[in-house]
């Protein structure tokens, strides 16, 4: 037997979230039994274990947690084997599938990756999948090329901002961090930002389609009015990766921007990524992510501390990266 963070729903359509022994009989089936050492704190997390599942989970009683890392501890596929150290993101494991928030999980060997050289498992989840969409925000920038000038992060204070700031500076970028929190902007300068915009002054859109030509490029974890403000000042060429919607989902925009600057709107995916790009997007951060900036945004958790982050997340509480120990 083993702990798990297992939300349950009662007859009357009611939630709940408690640590529950469970035995490995119960885990779905999978072809790599892990024992999961962390995880941490993602915002479908905090939809997943909102009263409604956020529309993400459609069975119960259900273990969420998108994230994990830990040792292989049973394997029927040749490529893992027993002691080896994994990583798994995505592949909608902690929303139709169980997840991470156990001492143990059982998985299909294709949604899991080698954890890369220079990472550890508690580091690895410090990164999770918000750290590494971030690497796929700045691989996907690099593709279609970086322009002179500050480079824009938006919710920069968050799990994806907070990484995506401390990569960018570490490429030898400029960076302006987006933040509604005054108080973190020492933070996002401890990550590299050599500038701090506030959220008020470029989160309402404006009736003109374009502005000055300001941003290099911009990684945007908030979509909605910002963006689109955004949209009408990058410099001609420029790209945007768009990473979330914590601003809406909703695009009130024009398609000026992309037929006068040649603006690129690039979305991000970490859900279904190809094996191979998640294998270089994380050997990318075990190069480019100085493990001294990544240390410090750390916010370390166990189990019996998910439910109140997680629903912190949700509101825009959280600040950098939660790790959670699941065996403290």
């Amino acid at each position: 037997m083993f702990d798990a963070l297992m939300i349950t729903k009662n007859e009357d359509g009611e939630t709940s979230a408690a640590i529950t022994q469970i035995s490995e009989d119960q885990l779905p089936d999978g072809e790599v039994l892990v024992a999961v050492e962390y995880t941490t704190v993602n915002y479908k997390d905090g939809l997943c274990m909102s009263p409604s599942g956020g529309g993400l989970v459609r069975k119960y009683p259900h273990v969420p947690g998108i994230d994990f890392s830990g040792t292989v501890e049973a394997s029927s596929d040749e490529r893992y084997q027993v002691g080896d150290k994994v990583v798994l993101t995505g592949w909608r494991v902690g929303e139709a599938h169980w997840g991470g928030y156990a001492q143990k999980a059982r998985v299909k060997a294709d949604w899991l990756v080698p954890l890369p050289q220079g990472l550890n498992t508690r580091q690895a989840m410090a990164v999770g999948t918000a750290g590494f969409t971030s690497m796929l925000s700045v691989m996907a920038l690099e593709d279609h090329g970086i322009k002179s000038g500050p480079v824009l992060v938006t919710g920069a204070a968050g799990g994806v901002g907070s990484v995506a700031v401390a990569i960018l500076a570490h490429l030898g970028h400029e960076v302006a961090g987006v933040t509604g929190r005054p108080e973190t902007a020492d933070y996002l300068k401890s990550l590299g930002a050599t500038q701090i915009v506030a959220r008020e002054d470029i989160n309402e859109t404006v009736k003109r389609p374009l502005e000055g030509e300001t941003w290099g490029g911009c990684i945007d974890a908030v979509g909605g009015a910002m963006l689109a403000r955004i949209l009408g000042q990058m410099q001609y060429g420029a790209s945007v990766a768009s990473v979330g919607l914590a601003g809406g989902a909703g695009l009130p925009a024009t398609v000026i921007p992309f037929l006068l600057r040649g603006v690129n709107l690039l979305g991000i995916d970490s859900v279904m990524q190809p094996y191979e790009n998640r294998l270089r997007a994380w050997e990318r951060v075990a190069k480019d992510l100085p493990m001294d900036k990544l240390e410090a945004m750390v916010v370390p958790a166990t189990l019996s501390d998910l439910p109140d982050l997680t629903a912190d997340i949700l509101h825009g509480k959280v600040k950098g990266r939660v790790v959670v120990d699941v065996n403290v």
